[in-house]
């Protein structure tokens, strides 16, 4: 494989921020009548974005939640990120070692991924090659989002190594014809997390950071993408 592209989730694998968003997220939704745990939110709509994880409860419930949902929950989160956000561990020096074009396609709003990556300080490395799912009709599981990511930075999907931590990330990935690799080192995987993740299509699997220049070279001399 003709490596092009690194494409990174954001949120579990540059940012460990799953928990906290998962808190926002369920505190928001109780608030408005959907009894949810931070626990719930994460099984149900890990690797979703917010328009379609609104979307889901609205056809659940038969009612429309407010119109500002979806900016409640980026305050909410916005807030937690202050205080608490960590980058995932050694992910800087993974991104520095990779000579490679990179860039991150995020089910997260534009404004939530930069204030993520800024508070982690990774937004340098990485700016401007950074895709929201805002820009395209449909969010992951679909491969919209993938194949605008690729688009924009000139690279054959083929060609391009995606590195997400969720099922409906590496679908999405899959559906667009791309490589993933599937990590679960993020504080909210639970045990088992990496072989549900291989299930749904990651070619490789790993849960520490300093393994990923490797895998890219790895794949870089193997046929993984099936």
């Amino acid at each position: 494989m003709a490596i092009e592209l690194i494409i990174f989730d954001c949120d579990g694998v540059l940012v460990d921020s799953e928990v906290i968003s998962c808190r926002a997220h369920a505190s928001v939704l109780t608030r408005h009548g959907y009894p949810i745990t931070p626990e719930q939110v994460l099984v149900r709509f890990l690797g979703v974005s917010d328009r379609e994880a609104r979307q889901m409860v609205e056809d659940e419930i038969g009612r429309k939640l407010p119109d500002d949902l979806e900016a409640q929950i980026k305050t909410a989160t916005l807030q937690f990120y202050a205080g608490e956000l960590q980058p995932i561990t050694h992910v800087a020096t993974a991104i520095a070692a990779i000579d490679l074009p990179k860039c991150v396609a995020s089910s997260g709003t534009p404004e939530k991924i930069r204030h993520g990556l800024d508070c982690a300080g990774l937004y340098d490395q990485l700016a401007p090659h950074i895709f929201s799912a805002t820009q395209v009709a449909r969010g992951k599981p679909a491969p919209d989002l993938f194949l605008f990511a690729a688009e924009q930075m000139k690279a054959a999907p083929e060609n391009c190594l995606v590195i997400e931590d969720s099922v409906p990330g590496v679908t999405g990935a899959r559906a667009a014809g791309m490589t993933v690799l599937g990590f679960h080192g993020g504080s909210h995987c639970p045990p088992g997390h990496g072989e549900t993740l291989r299930r749904a299509g990651a070619g490789l699997i790993f849960d520490d950071m300093r393994q990923l220049p490797d895998l890219v070279r790895r794949v870089g001399t193997e046929a993984l993408a099936g």
